[in-house]
């Protein structure tokens, strides 16, 4: 029987298209353990703060209803926040999403609180979003250890789990060839890892830190060049 759980979700994408591959209905779980100074999505940080409440099986029947544009690519992707600090639901979400034939995506910086390999035991593919591949930057950017994602960065391989990897690409702290490079050649004996993606800094969810009464630590920091961002990428081939 469906334990009566409750997930504790901020807000939904129906079409998302940056999310995985093909067409996802995209889900933005609550609750984040990390501050990272360019995160467009502060309003997920508090954990406790209660916006949508749905049981896995509510979830999934939401789901349901457009599991016909997401064609044989397509799915549904548990994001966030940190979904993994919400593992109960997502792991019950995840055994409805096998049950209904739904590609699962898990998109997460790794900061777990426990269940890590029963999750991905169940996830068809995971989308790791490293902060930085030195612990000294990554503490800096997020105000936590970097041990816990390369922790989940091995279990991964461990259990030969498909996976993506995304930066961010900030001007002024990670935009050079050097780092690019390093983080290159920190992934390097990752098998299972199937791309790398650098993703030019934006500053879209600037607004709401203002919304929020939070301080924005990167006002004097400009938009990343595009063109530059494709010509890093280019780096890691």
């Amino acid at each position: 029987m469906l334990k009566m759980i409750k997930g504790n979700i901020s807000s939904f994408d129906t079409m998302g298209l940056v999310d995985g591959p093909g067409i996802r209905f995209v889900v933005f779980l609550q609750g984040c353990q990390f501050r990272c100074k360019y995160c467009h999505n502060p309003e997920t940080w508090n954990i406790g703060e209660k916006k949508i409440e749905l049981t896995p099986k509510e979830l999934i029947d939401k789901i349901l209803r457009y599991k016909n544009y997401y064609g044989k690519d397509g799915g549904v992707t548990f994001s966030g926040g940190e979904p993994l600090l919400q593992p109960d639901f997502l792991i019950e979400c995840l055994k409805l999403c096998k049950k209904n034939d739904i590609h699962s995506c898990l998109d997460t910086a790794g900061h777990g609180t426990g269940k890590e390999e029963e999750i991905l035991e169940l996830v068809d593919l995971v989308i790791l979003d490293i902060k930085a591949c030195n612990n000294q930057l990554f503490k800096d950017l997020t105000g936590q250890n970097m041990q816990k994602t390369i922790d989940f960065l091995n279990l991964c391989q461990k259990l030969n789990k498909k996976m993506w990897i995304r930066q961010v690409i900030v001007p002024g702290i990670n935009d050079t060839e050097e780092s690019v490079l390093a983080l290159k050649d920190f992934l390097k004996n990752y098998a299972n890892i199937e791309k790398i993606e650098l993703l030019p800094y934006k500053t879209i969810g600037v607004h709401k830190y203002s919304d929020l009464k939070i301080p924005y630590r990167l006002n004097d920091v400009p938009e990343m060049d595009e063109g530059k961002c494709k010509e890093l990428n280019k780096l890691l081939n």
